[in-house]
């Protein structure tokens, strides 16, 4: 079965920076797209980035882009997002989410694969 694991959240003062990973297991070749999405709490779960199977193409929500930066190791099988300029706005548990390379989709959807979280709060 696919497992995702998430890292690296934390508590960082507004303008900060943070480096969110996440591990995947089996093949590098098994995974397609790879995202980040994020909920605060009381709120629905919402799209932050993705990024293609080859890492050359990807996707930001307005709210993060010019801020965040997604990449992959497809070598390590690895994903990560780095954030700046952070803002209390930005503070929620943040998941990973993949699918396999061969399914159909955007890189905003679908994903069947998902992460426990790491939460990342940005302080005032």
């Amino acid at each position: 079965q696919v497992q995702l694991v998430e890292s690296g959240g934390g508590l960082v003062q507004a303008g900060g920076s943070l480096r969110l990973s996440c591990a995947a297991s089996g093949r590098a070749s098994s995974y397609g797209p790879m995202g980040w999405f994020r909920q605060a709490p009381g709120k629905e779960r919402e799209f932050v980035v993705a990024i293609s199977r080859g890492g050359g193409s990807a996707y930001y929500a307005d709210s993060v882009k010019g801020r965040f930066t997604i990449s992959r190791d497809n070598v390590k099988n690895t994903l990560y997002l780095q954030m700046n300029s952070l803002k209390p706005e930005d503070s929620a548990v943040y998941y990973c989410a993949t699918r396999d390379a061969g399914a159909g989709g955007t890189l905003e959807a679908p994903y069947h694969y998902w992460g426990q979280g790491t939460r990342v709060t940005v302080s005032s």
